[in-house]
């Protein structure tokens, strides 16, 4: 029997984010029709995807966009009236404006304490910038203080980032290379390693951070780094770190193997189920789910806290059985 599900790197994007750049627009002209879709839609389609996948209960989070403060509480307070229409099968990240880190903390603070979202999602980058900076500081902090997951995400390269990825090919390898082919996941897992470095989880000991894909190819590498980052002088060692600040979802990933190395290198109370929904669809998701059980993988109350119990401890929300 199928245990509830509860998915954490799911998408939507607003009209008014798409709207308010070319920039903006550029970011989704890149997606299939049917894709900017589902992405449009927070109501009855949504729900039945669910149903098609047996989620429980999704936690959305907005697509990739550099937006203004305002233009992010709009998107909250819109993100918020949808998920208060299915309130037992929605909730919410929020989307932060990390250009100005001051606001981008009060508004976290905002989409927590008053519009009841579990945390925030935000893109791996800010035009290149890593969050490593102290400028950023503000908004980990606050996710420590309000006790929240920060969710980092993989966005598209900046324009200096792009040229390590061209090459004696056509632009559209490049661009593939440079975000769901490669260079979205390596760079994630950079970052981790960054902020690890600058010293930003014994600043704030108890934040909270996620990353999906399977762990953005670091648990292939984790002796490796372990054995690199013992010599940075660290007070804390990543493998404290990687145990007791970071969880790992599977999204858009649904493969026996990487999740095998996974879980032998992060405790299973850390390692969450998610899809990536609408680029990877709910229906496959259960698949998985059904694939790792018959494995023999996870079972019992392993596939349990893997499905849904992580995701309620991590966001004290709960799953209802469909």
């Amino acid at each position: 029997m199928t245990p509830p599900l509860i998915t954490l790197e799911e998408h939507y994007t607003s009209p008014k984010v798409k709207e308010s750049s070319d920039e903006a627009r550029s970011h989704y002209s890149h997606f299939p029709p049917h894709t900017l879709a589902k992405l449009d839609h927070l109501g009855e389609n949504r729900i039945q995807d669910l149903d098609n996948g047996k989620v429980s209960l999704q936690v959305i989070s907005h697509g990739p966009g550099d937006i203004s403060p305002s233009l992010c509480t709009v998107v909250n307070d819109d993100l918020a009236a949808a998920v208060s229409q299915h309130p037992t099968r929605l909730a919410a990240f929020a989307m932060l404006p990390m250009s100005e880190p001051i606001a981008a903390a009060k508004e976290l603070e905002r989409a927590v304490k008053t519009l009841g979202f579990v945390g925030a999602l935000i893109e791996n980058h800010l035009n290149g910038t890593f969050y490593d900076h102290e400028r950023f500081w503000p908004v980990f902090e606050k996710a420590q203080e309000l006790d929240v997951p920060i969710y980092i995400h993989p966005t598209f390269a900046s324009d200096s980032m792009m040229e390590h990825y061209k090459g004696n090919y056509d632009d559209s390898v490049a661009l593939a290379l440079s975000a769901f082919g490669w260079g979205w996941h390596h760079e994630t897992g950079l970052h981790v390693l960054r902020l690890y470095a600058s010293g930003l989880f014994e600043r704030f000991p108890r934040l909270k951070l996620v990353i999906g894909h399977m762990g953005e190819l670091l648990p292939f590498q984790f002796d490796r780094v372990c054995n690199v980052t013992a010599r940075w002088a660290k007070k804390r060692s990543l493998q404290d770190v990687w145990e007791k600040n970071i969880w790992i979802t599977t999204s858009g990933m649904f493969s026996l193997p990487p999740l095998e190395c996974l879980l032998k290198t992060m405790p299973i109370e850390h390692v969450l189920y998610s899809v990536d929904y609408p680029f990877s669809t709910n229906e496959k998701g259960l698949q998985f789910i059904e694939e790792i059980e018959k494995s023999g993988l996870l079972t019992g109350e392993k596939l349990k806290l893997f499905a849904y119990q992580n995701a309620e401890n991590l966001l004290r929300v709960k799953a209802k059985s469909l």
